[in-house]
């Protein structure tokens, strides 16, 4: 028996907060891979992880308040908590793994379009594997096509935030970047719900249970409360705040990083040749 399937319970409250949170995390998350080009790459590791940590918990946070209106009529959910959990790290790891493409070689050629689409398939990877934790009377069932559009959808805007992020400019890019991550995570989410359609055990009678909001909101605290660490981590770096770059702009091309004590170190040799030079010529016989 098909599933009455109803994606928005709340109206347009949880699509909205849903893509707010998205755009914070990848906001975030795209901050930190921009600051990572610009320290030694003793630092660039922990900037990395931030961002990747970030970027996950917000794609996480996003799929599961969107979540909290999706219902299934005269079909209690439960969610299997592993596998939702196991969908957070799967969300990190696979992130995680695009961002230090990225933050390591550049948001250019063969980098940006190997971390783009890793970035891309973690998102939904994420989402799907979250879906999986659902749990009620009946199977859930996508239709194929509609999977792979939403599959793309994550890959391309996934592509485009990170190549605005590697552009390594001021924080209006950082923004930008994340309203487009925002973008591919709740296009992805969505399209991948209209690829959904659910058959139902026949039950003589409906059995209640608790609504998607008691069921989610305690597992959301966590990835809440370090989104929010992360915020005051970005916010309270000087750096990051003004978005100005250690380097000078004319020595740096965008989305190559570069360690920001090199143009430093270039202009201390230039002098040293020139009093070297200097030394020289003094010590040269004068023509009389």
């Amino acid at each position: 028996m098909q599933g009455t399937v109803d994606g928005f319970s709340y109206g347009l409250v949880t699509p909205l907060v849903a893509y707010v949170m998205a755009c914070l995390g990848g906001a975030l998350g795209l901050r930190c891979t921009t600051r990572a080009m610009l320290v030694a790459h003793s630092w660039r590791p922990g900037w990395l992880a931030l961002g990747s940590a970030a970027i996950g918990s917000g794609i996480w946070t996003m799929h599961f308040i969107a979540m909290i209106g999706f219902t299934v009529e005269d079909a209690p959910i439960h969610y299997d908590k592993p596998t939702t959990y196991a969908s957070l790290g799967v969300a990190i790891l696979m992130v995680g793994v695009g961002i230090f493409i990225v933050g390591y070689k550049g948001a250019t050629g063969t980098a940006l379009f190997t971390g783009g689409t890793i970035t891309g398939l973690g998102i939904a990877s994420m989402h799907y594997l979250g879906m999986a934790g659902i749990r009620f009377d009946g199977e859930l069932e996508y239709d194929t096509f509609t999977v792979g559009v939403s599959v793309a959808i994550a890959m391309a805007a996934a592509t485009a935030a990170l190549w605005a992020a590697g552009q390594v400019r001021g924080s209006m890019w950082s923004v930008g970047a994340g309203l487009v991550m925002g973008l591919a995570v709740t296009g992805m989410h969505y399209t991948g719900m209209a690829a959904l359609s659910v058959h139902l055990h026949t039950t003589d009678t409906p059995t209640a249970g608790d609504s998607p909001a008691a069921l989610l909101a305690p597992m959301l605290i966590g990835p809440l409360a370090f989104l929010c660490l992360a915020g005051a981590v970005v916010m309270f770096d000087p750096l990051m705040v003004m978005g100005r770059p250690d380097w000078t702009p004319a020595e740096h091309k965008p989305g190559v990083p570069a360690h920001p004590a090199a143009p430093l170190r270039s202009r201390r040799s230039r002098l040293r040749g020139r009093r070297r030079v200097a030394y020289v010529d003094s010590r040269a016989p004068q023509n009389r």
